[in-house]
């Protein structure tokens, strides 16, 4: 009689005992999923202008029919020459949908295979290109051959401007996380009274631009490569993306409407970027002031990479007019 009368505490215990472990359960679920990579896109370049990569409304049809595949197109470089603005530009367009941040696949995240790489991409519908944009790709040497492993077929686009420039830019990145660090004077060269400059510093080496288009077009067409002017990028925003829009194969859809120049930044702006009814610049990482560079130093920098830019522009058959 006894253990009759126990019986619905017991009930009550043996409930709570199965509710906290179901809790636990989902507790652990949740840390193995976020262990085994499906949130570890690199944070630091997630969309400066807070847009999700999944944030087009699909209506219930649509998502049922939409899908994540790999990509069509990739922006695979160059750092600090206006990929991020390439890409919030082209987001504009309705038959785009690209992933926000830098998933690193192709240079540090190639081991977890390409499942998880096509779970990592936004959802698309049919005749929508799927892209993602990753600028260490352009100088790491085994992507050329990891994404012409993955397609043959796929589309390229490098955004290139002056190599001098782009140095000073990625320096200056670098001092903002890093300001204890030696002089850019000083990290150009190997030995300054000789003149010797250390070209296997990062800001300098990623400025090589023949030496790694090279490594590129021993797996790939020319015609599968398209570069972007950056300095006509930040000029002409419209034009540059007019010209990304036909090597897509899209419709011309952004157009100068989509822009307005902002003189503080000193970069163009989106005057009503998707998602949203008013106008936005990118982040304040962007457009940030350089710090003024010793003249001679750029002398001796424009005649070493002199050579290098003239196999450049033979290479790509565009004159992009560095001096």
């Amino acid at each position: 009689m006894a253990t009759f009368t126990n019986a619905p505490l017991d009930l009550r215990r043996l409930l709570q005992k199965l509710a906290v472990m179901f809790s636990l359960s989902v507790a652990c679920v949740s840390v193995l999923y976020l262990l085994l990579g499906c949130c570890c896109l690199d944070s630091t370049e997630s969309s400066p202008m807070g847009w999700d990569d999944n944030k087009t409304v699909l209506s219930v049809g649509e998502e049922l029919s939409s899908t994540r595949r790999l990509p069509h197109a990739l922006i695979i470089g160059v750092k600090k020459g206006g990929t991020r603005a390439l890409l919030e530009f082209l987001r504009l367009h309705p038959d785009v949908r690209a992933l926000g941040s830098e998933p690193h696949f192709f240079d540090r995240h190639y081991a977890r295979g390409l499942t998880w790489y096509r779970s990592m991409m936004p959802k698309a519908l049919n005749g929508q290109i799927v892209m993602e944009k990753t600028p260490r790709y352009f100088v790491t040497a085994e992507t050329p051959g990891r994404i012409h492993a993955m397609s043959r077929d796929i589309k390229l686009i490098v955004v290139v401007r002056d190599p001098i420039t782009r140095a000073i830019s990625d320096y200056t990145q670098i001092i903002s996380k890093t300001p204890d660090i030696p002089s850019f004077e000083s990290l150009t060269f190997k030995n300054r009274s000789a003149g010797q400059i250390d070209s296997l510093w990062s800001p300098l080496y990623i400025g090589l631009y023949a030496t790694h288009l090279e490594r590129w077009l021993a797996y790939f067409p020319l015609a599968q490569i398209h570069f972007v002017h950056g300095e006509r990028l930040i000029s002409d925003p419209a034009g540059e993306l007019g010209r990304v829009q036909d090597f897509l194969g899209l419709q011309r859809i952004i157009t100068d409407k989509h822009f307005y120049f902002n003189k503080t930044k000193g970069f163009p702006c989106l005057k009503k970027p998707e998602g949203s009814s008013k106008p936005h610049c990118l982040g304040k990482t962007k457009g940030r002031t350089h710090p003024k560079i010793h003249p001679e130093v750029i002398q001796k920098l424009r005649e070493f990479y002199q050579p290098h830019n003239l196999r450049f522009y033979q290479m790509a058959g565009m004159d992009f007019g560095w001096q």
